[in-house]
């Protein structure tokens, strides 16, 4: 049992450290902050996202501009239990007197927390943040239906990156060619180290750290599984073969696992805990979507070229990555939006469809070309026929330095570099 008298230098030292961080450090307002409102005290507010993302940062600052009181739960000196959180909120008020503002991070690690935070909505305005998606949501909607807010936040965007490197950003979107070599050389290092923001100070062999922990403590010792071999050879599988399709059965007869219902759980595991995500195959019947196989991605292209040998040596699988986490990231802000992949007869493939309600208005290829001759003819086939099949005209190849427009079968097409694609105003 731990006193409350014990809990309030921790408090007080977890505090203090916050702040050195907000006013020593090189500190951004995040996108999600400035596009969605975060904080209302007539809901739990909750902000999910991988480990060292900065959820932590994001929610301190959001919630100094007012009277807050802020715990990290993730702290081995806090080994409580439910019965003990009310401790914590006598030693926070003890501390700082009636706040505005609760800032309760990683508490998933308290066992039972959820009905002590139901009881507080209303009464504080309350932000929750967490690493796992699954246990903070699932849990939530028991006891606070209707009474709580999601949002995600994931590694920092190509646009986000480049605020946090000081990099010049034209607010015309027109560059120099010194300035666009030096953002296409920036381009290239997003590419290998990723938006994890740790990691421009730490190294790769952070997000070496960080891989391991989200494969061992968020999904291992989380969801207790046994065959913890296995589960390690699958997830660097899947990092490895991002962008490409995989099926349940498939990964069951190769890893010899006795069940695809152990390899879709585990699957499932690693997208809660902000490893990877998958997109389903696009199809307007639900069961055909359902059982087709799916892509994989990780949630950030650094993070994969860390533990995914020759990640890097083809930039189509980098680039694609990107892409699909960008989507992933705009879909984010953009209620109603749904991604998918198309695959029709004789092989032909989209790499992405976007969906919003019941319409699919955009039809997106990715390729690694320089130049209109290096873009193949098949990629540009599928994109055509998917537009028939899908009545979709919004139609967009992103390449790696290519940019036109052209009509082909009728259809127009725009060809956009990727950084021009990553730095477009999506507000």
């Amino acid at each position: 049992m731990i006193s409350t008298e014990e809990i309030k230098p921790i408090i007080e030292e977890q505090e203090r450290r916050m702040l050195a961080e907000l006013e020593g450090g090189n500190i951004i307002t995040r996108e999600l902050a400035l596009r969605q409102k975060i904080l209302s005290k007539e809901v739990a507010n909750l902000i999910t996202g991988p480990r060292r993302c900065g959820k932590s940062t994001m929610a301190f600052q959001i919630a100094s501009k007012s009277t807050f009181g802020y715990v990290n739960f993730d702290d081995e000196r806090l080994n409580i239990d439910a019965m003990e959180l009310n401790k914590v909120l006598d030693a926070i008020y003890s501390l700082k007197g009636d706040v505005d503002v609760l800032v309760f991070d990683e508490i998933q690690e308290v066992h039972g927390w959820e009905k002590f935070v139901s009881r507080l909505v209303g009464s504080k305005k309350l932000l929750i943040t967490g690493s796992n998606a699954r246990m903070l949501s699932k849990e939530f909607a028991t006891y606070l239906t209707g009474r709580h807010t999601d949002r995600q936040l994931l590694p920092f965007s190509f646009r986000e990156f480049m605020d946090y490197r000081k990099a010049y950003r034209s607010k015309t979107g027109v560059y120099t060619t010194l300035e666009k070599a030096q953002l296409v050389q920036l381009l290239k290092e997003y590419l290998e180290i990723g938006g994890f923001p740790l990691v421009s100070k730490l190294g790769s062999g952070f997000l070496a750290d960080l891989y391991k922990d989200m494969v061992e403590r968020d999904v291992a010792q989380r969801y207790h599984i046994k065959m913890t071999a296995k589960l390690s050879d699958v997830a660097k599988y899947l990092v490895s073969n991002v962008a490409t399709e995989i099926s349940y059965s498939r990964l069951k007869n190769t890893f010899g696992i006795a069940s695809g219902h152990t390899i879709q759980d585990w699957i499932s595991y690693f997208t809660s805990a902000y490893l990877l995500f998958k997109i389903e195959r696009f199809s307007f019947k639900l069961k055909e979507s359902s059982i087709a196989p799916k892509k994989i991605y990780a949630i950030d292209t650094g993070l994969a070229n860390a533990v995914a040998f020759g990640f890097m040596q083809s930039m189509s699988r980098p680039m694609e990555n990107c892409v699909a986490i960008e989507l992933l990231r705009r879909g984010l802000y953009k209620s109603g939006s749904e991604l998918y992949y198309w695959k029709g007869n004789a092989q032909k493939e989209v790499d992405f469809v976007v969906k919003v309600g019941k319409k699919v208005v955009q039809l997106i290829q990715v390729t690694f070309a320089g130049s209109r001759h290096e873009i193949r003819d098949r990629e540009l086939s599928g994109l055509l026929s998917a537009s028939s099949e899908l009545r979709c005209n919004s139609l967009l190849v992103i390449t790696w330095d290519y940019g036109a427009e052209e009509t082909l079968e009728g259809k127009k097409v725009i060809f956009l570099p990727l950084w021009k694609w990553l730095l477009q105003d999506t507000g």
